[in-house]
C-alpha cells in the first residue's frame, strides 16, 4: 500500500521508496503525486536518485492492493531504491484551483435550491463541468454565480480536512452523501466564525483558501440525457487569463467599430440587422434576375410540353425560376456550381420524375415533389441534353 502524501495539497516534494517496478511503472512507499480520482486530473512531477532522472507522466490507484502507479518517461528506478519527487506546482496549482471551485460551485448551487444535486464532474480540462439534477434555468445558474462570486470576495472561508470516523458523519452537513465507508476524509471550507460553507466527503486536493480559486466563471450550460444540465465552468488564474484574452479580443473589436467596449454587442446586434436587410435584398436581386433569365429564354416544344433552359449564374436564383411557371411550361435551371433543378406546370410530367432521370444519365443526385425537384450533379454541361433526352423518352 502507498502512504498518500499528497492530502497537504500545497506539498510539493517528498521522498519515498520504489516498492514495485513493472513495464513503464513504479509503485512507491509514499508519494505525494495525485493519481486521476474523483474527477480530478492526476499530478506530473519528477523522480530523481542517484543513478537517474525519469519524468512522471500519470499516476493511479490500484484499489485492490492500494498501491499507488507512477508512469515514467525515461528508466526505471529499480526496487528498494530511493528516490526524490517534485511535483509540477503550475500543474498541481490549476487542478487544486479547479477542484476547490467545482465543490464550492456546487455548494452555490445547492443553497439557490437543494434540489441541483451533483450527479458528475469532470475537471481533466480547464473548462470544467457539473453535472446537476433538477433542471436549473437561467436565473439559477446566474443566482448561484452570483451568490459565489459574492462569498469568495467578502468572506475568508479556509480550508479544513478532517479524518471523521464513519459513525461521526451525521454530525457534519454534508452537501452528498458519502460512498466512503470507514474513517472518512472531509473537505471543509469554513467562514471566519467557523461555520461551514460546504462540507464534502473527498480526497482530492484543494486551495488552502476558497478565495485562492477566484474567479469562478460559468461559461454555458446545456441540457444532457437524462434530465441532467451540464454547467461548464472556468475557476483561478485559468479563468482569469480566458477572461483577459476575451476582453483583449473585445476591445479590438469594439476600437475597429468606433464603440466603447460596453457597447459592442448593441453594435453587432444592428450590424447583424443590417446584413440580415441586405441579404433579402439581395436574395430578391437574385430571385428577380432569375425570372428574367427565365422568362427570356426560348421555349422548345417537345410533344404538349414547353421547355425553357436557363443557366443561371448563382444557385440562391434557383427556387425563384422554377415557381410561378404559366401553365403546360416546364422549366430546367442549371447552375454553374452544378446546382440544377426542375420546375413543372404541365399536369401530367412530374418534376421529380423527369429529375431523377436527367441526373441517373449526368451522374448526380436529388428529388423533391412533382411540381418541383432539384438536385446537383458534377456534369451540369450533360443536365440539360438529359432533361431534352427524357422528355422525348416515355419515363
Amino acid at each position: 500500500m502507498t502512504r498518500p502524501l499528497y492530502h497537504d495539497s500545497t506539498r510539493m516534494t517528498f521522498t519515498g521508496t520504489v516498492t514495485h517496478a513493472h513495464g513503464h511503472e513504479v509503485a512507491l512507499d509514499a508519494t505525494a503525486l495525485y493519481p486521476d480520482a474523483g474527477g480530478q486530473a492526476a499530478d506530473m512531477g519528477t523522480l530523481r536518485w542517484p543513478e537517474g532522472e525519469a519524468r512522471v507522466t500519470g499516476s493511479r490507484r490500484d484499489r485492490a492492493t492500494g498501491l499507488i502507479w507512477h508512469t515514467l518517461d525515461g528508466m526505471l528506478p529499480p526496487v528498494g531504491q530511493a528516490v526524490q519527487g517534485n511535483v509540477d506546482r503550475d500543474r498541481r496549482w490549476r487542478h487544486m484551483q479547479r477542484h476547490s471551485a467545482e465543490h464550492l460551485l456546487a455548494q452555490a448551487f445547492v443553497q439557490v435550491n437543494p434540489v441541483f444535486e451533483v450527479v458528475a464532474v469532470n475537471m481533466n480540462a480547464p473548462e470544467c463541468t457539473i453535472d446537476l439534477s433538477g433542471d436549473p434555468g437561467k436565473s439559477h445558474v446566474r443566482a448561484a454565480e452570483t451568490l459565489l462570486r459574492e462569498t469568495l470576495g467578502r468572506d475568508e472561508l479556509t480550508l479544513d480536512t478532517p479524518v471523521v470516523p464513519e459513525a461521526e458523519l451525521p454530525r457534519y452537513p454534508l452537501r452528498r452523501e458519502s460512498k466512503v465507508r470507514g474513517d472518512t476524509r472531509l473537505v471543509i471550507y469554513r467562514r471566519a466564525d467557523g461555520t461551514p460553507f460546504d462540507v464534502s466527503a473527498c480526497g482530492g486536493t484543494h486551495v488552502p483558501r476558497a478565495s485562492m480559486a477566484a474567479p469562478v466563471v460559468i461559461l454555458r450550460t446545456e441540457r444532457i440525457k437524462g434530465g441532467v444540465t451540464r454547467v461548464t465552468f472556468m475557476a483561478g488564474e485559468e479563468a482569469s487569463a480566458y477572461l483577459g484574452g476575451v476582453y483583449a479580443d473585445a476591445r479590438r473589436l469594439a476600437q475597429g467599430f468606433s464603440v466603447p467596449v460596453e457597447r459592442l454587442p448593441e453594435r453587432v446586434e444592428a450590424l447583424t440587422a443590417e446584413r440580415a436587410a441586405l441579404a433579402a435584398q439581395l436574395d430578391a436581386l437574385h430571385a428577380a434576375h432569375a425570372r428574367t433569365l427565365r422568362d427570356a429564354a426560348p421555349g422548345e416544344t417537345l410533344g404538349d410540353v414547353t421547355l425553357r433552359v436557363v443557366t443561371l449564374p448563382d444557385p440562391a436564383g434557383l427556387q425563384a425560376a422554377l415557381t410561378d411557371l404559366p401553365a403546360g411550361e416546364v422549366v430546367a435551371a442549371v447552375t454553374g456550381e452544378g446546382r440544377v433543378g426542375i420546375g413543372s406546370a404541365h399536369p401530367d410530367l412530374n418534376a421529380g420524375t423527369l429529375l431523377r432521370a436527367a441526373l441517373t444519365a449526368s451522374g448526380g443526385k436529388g428529388g423533391g415533389r412533382p411540381e418541383l425537384a432539384q438536385g446537383s450533379t458534377p456534369r451540369p454541361d450533360l443536365f440539360a441534353r438529359a432533361v431534352r433526352d427524357a422528355l422525348t423518352t416515355p419515363v
